[in-house]
């Protein structure tokens, strides 16, 4: 995804409605190029994102004997936990399903190049949401905030408890995120800001992922690409618990949405080896470790993301990707929607599918 870097334009929309004596230094990289900050949000809304230049530890190879056991015995009750190139078949119609990474990783192309001689002869490139539909959301967004920004009403000062608000806008402020801009954000939206780690914040070319690079091989060879939903859908799935609710969450949730550069780490080298499935089920681990929570009341949370972000994405994906026939398509979606019982894989099989993991 690639946003406009015109703060004079971009910013007005915002800046209409929040005072001038709110703004401070702090704000500098919002107003050097507000829509940076909000690109970096979207790509956190689609399973994988990572950048391998953030520099961390692996948190795999923390993790005690017994944790290792306890996490593969998880893993292996899972329904295809691993593989990003999956070739599916039924009649004439042939998919390849690709799992992505949304942000840049040094060690994709290597990866394009294999993929390349078997993806150029595809008739369609499916992804979440093409570039082409990505652009021109992001032209309205430009001119109009309000999607993701609250611009009337009470806004998180007034619906959060005050020690609850001041630790998050310190978090915040590592991130270069002033709290004047931080208070008028949609709750889901913000929880999506606290997943992004501070090395990201001023790395070029963060947003060149699998997606993108996938998206330069269709065009190079003039293949016509689809998007397998809106970005307004999305919003409007984040958009149906009311204010109160999301609020409630994400001060549920805060320390367990905070990723840093050992997060980011892990989540790379694990995409690169193809371990989709233990991605999900590490930062279940770590997000229960992080939250405060007891296990219930974080299971309850993690139960309402998979929802959410996975199984009801998964579903509606499916009504199209059935419908495709007699045809050799490329479905490129983040690495996380592949496995488990309601991943793209396994509904792919119950529809009568033959599934074959191919080279990445």
């Amino acid at each position: 995804m690639q946003f406009s870097a015109n703060c004079h334009t971009t910013c007005e929309p915002y800046c209409a409605f929040v005072d001038d004596k709110d703004k401070t230094a702090d704000n500098a990289i919002f107003e050097r190029d507000p829509m940076r900050l909000i690109s970096l949000c979207f790509c956190l809304l689609l399973p994988f994102t990572a950048y391998a230049s953030c520099e961390g530890r692996d948190l795999r190879l923390d993790l005690s004997a017994e944790a290792r056991a306890e996490l593969q015995e998880t893993i292996d009750s899972i329904v295809f936990p691993e593989g990003n190139h999956w070739i599916a078949r039924k009649g004439d119609t042939v998919l390849h399903l690709v799992g992505t990474l949304h942000s840049n990783d040094p060690r994709m192309s290597a990866v394009v190049d294999r993929l390349a001689p078997d993806l150029s002869k595809a008739d369609a490139f499916y992804f979440e949401v093409t570039q082409a539909e990505m652009d021109a959301f992001e032209k309205d967004l430009a001119k109009d905030f309000s999607p993701v920004l609250i611009t009337s009403g009470p806004t998180l000062v007034d619906l959060m408890p005050d020690e609850d608000w001041a630790a998050l806008s310190a978090t915040l402020a590592e991130r270069g995120i002033p709290s004047w801009m931080a208070a008028k954000m949609r709750p889901w939206f913000l929880s999506m800001m606290l997943g992004i780690p501070t090395c990201l914040m001023n790395t070029p070319d963060f947003d060149r992922g699998m997606d993108t690079r996938l998206t330069e091989l269709a065009e190079q060879h003039g293949i016509p690409q689809f998007s397998l939903e809106r970005v307004e859908d999305l919003i409007a799935m984040f958009d149906s618990h009311s204010l109160e609710e999301q609020v409630a969450s994400l001060t549920r949730l805060a320390g367990a949405l905070q990723a840093g550069d050992d997060q980011m780490i892990t989540m790379a080298n694990a995409y690169i080896e193809e371990q989709h499935a233990a991605i999900l089920e590490l930062a279940k681990i770590q997000g229960l470790e992080a939250s405060g929570l007891t296990a219930e009341e974080f299971d309850a949370e993690w139960r309402s993301f998979e929802d959410q972000l996975l199984v009801q994405r998964n579903a509606s994906w499916m009504d199209k990707i059935l419908k495709l026939e007699d045809q050799t398509v490329v479905i490129a979606v983040g690495a996380g929607h592949l496995s488990n019982e309601n991943g793209l894989l396994n509904q792919l099989q119950q529809a009568g599918y033959t599934l074959e993991r191919a080279a990445f």
